[in-house]
């Protein structure tokens, strides 16, 4: 490596407080594919950064193996980032030319980078339905995301993720909010970021804060935990200090439960008598949301059964950035899936889209026992049907 490769190298390390490290293994005692996989241990990547070559670990095909799940950070006493440091590691590596092996052959990186010309116009609003109200320009934006997209990909799982916006839309149009939609919005770049393409990301980050500012909005709403984290968190530290608000769905519809009435369903809704809840990753240990959907799911008035494995000591659902789609991914989605099943909980209740795609793609496996299935929904969704319950029956 150069001497100004090896100075970037060594920025990684001090950003991370790599060299605060303990070597005590607790970060790779709790990380999933650790479990799993014995040839993976977040303590060892560190060890080797701080002791061996540095573009020896930057292909190192083991680097991509990491869910970036925050787990470790958690757990870690020093207050090692190693959820950043796998970040910035790939970064650099990107630059080198090190890809992880993307799944779906690698179509959903391609569309994002699609996405990256400024000259790119779309046709993302065909779904509004007349029942939905929507502005051109406003106070407050929907940030919608890749939605749209998910269902398209993903027949085969029965989705039905654009419904997700739908119900956002509808919740906001119930607090008496018409938010405005971007019909040339792209996505949020998370992807993009988290698997080493910081040049693209940045490039999506930029022109989604020229669409947002072309509206006027102030506050911008989200119901994606990853769409919510990376523009909260990651486009200030790449493109500069935002000038407008970033919420989550969840925090509004909290703020706002005093305006909101939920009823139990009786015949129009299937009943449910207990939910289990997945934390999200960006949601919860890296965005800091745990109560939110709690408090959501309590006012609906259906019994919440935790998992044991809950909030910060939360499993993520086993893959990242459309990566990391093979055994241990499947392992880990089916051990969860039979810790909500093991509640005794009629569904698995996530805010997240790819929780749910991720989750569903491994009970569709032939090989999935029962005591791995269990209804998947999402929250966003479930508040919609019972406020539109309510209204529709004023």
């Amino acid at each position: 490596m150069t001497k100004e490769s090896q100075q970037v190298f060594q920025d990684v390390v001090n950003r991370a407080k790599a060299y605060y490290c303990l070597d005590c293994g607790k970060c790779t005692s709790v990380c999933p594919i650790s479990l799993l996989n014995e040839d993976y241990s977040p303590r060892l990547t560190v060890q080797k950064a701080l002791l061996g070559s540095p573009e020896a670990l930057l292909k190192d095909e083991l680097l991509w193996s990491c869910l970036t799940c925050g787990r470790c950070d958690e757990i870690c006493e020093s207050d090692v980032h190693y959820s950043e440091f796998i970040k910035d590691l790939r970064i650099e590596a990107h630059r080198i030319g090190q890809e992880g092996v993307y799944a779906h052959d690698g179509i959903m990186q391609s569309i994002m980078r699609m996405m990256t010309s400024p000259t790119l116009r779309q046709n993302r609003l065909r779904w509004i339905s007349n029942d939905l109200k929507i502005s051109d320009n406003g106070e407050v934006l929907y940030f919608v995301g890749c939605l749209p997209y998910f269902d398209a990909f993903f027949t085969d799982l029965g989705l039905n993720t654009l419904n997700i916006a739908k119900s956002a839309i509808r919740v906001l149009n119930q607090l008496g909010i018409e938010p405005v939609l971007m019909p040339n919005e792209r996505c949020c770049g998370h992807d993009l970021l988290w698997t080493g393409d910081v040049e693209n990301f940045k490039r999506l980050a930029q022109l989604n804060v020229e669409e947002i500012k072309r509206t006027g909005a102030k506050k911008i709403v989200i119901s994606c935990p990853e769409g919510y984290q990376t523009l909260k968190q990651e486009y200030p530290k790449y493109i500069g200090a935002l000038d407008f608000e970033i919420i989550h769905l969840s925090e509004l519809i909290v703020e706002k439960l005093p305006e909101l009435k939920f009823q139990k369903p009786k015949t129009r809704l299937p009943a449910l008598q207990k939910v289990t809840y997945q934390d999200p990753c960006r949601l919860g240990r890296l965005g800091g949301i745990y109560e939110q959907p709690r408090q959501i799911i309590n006012a609906i008035g259906i019994e919440l059964i935790e998992m044991l494995k809950n909030r910060k000591n939360a499993t993520c659902c086993g893959t990242n950035g459309w990566m990391n789609c093979g055994l241990c991914s499947k392992q880990i989605q089916l051990a969860r899936l039979k810790e909500a099943k093991d509640t005794g909980a009629d569904s698995l209740i996530t805010f997240c889209p790819k929780c749910q795609i991720h989750f569903k793609c491994a009970m569709k496996d032939g090989n999935t026992p029962n005591e791995a299935k269990i209804e998947i929904q999402d929250l966003t969704t479930l508040v919609a049907k019972h406020l539109s319950w309510v209204t529709n029956n004023k």
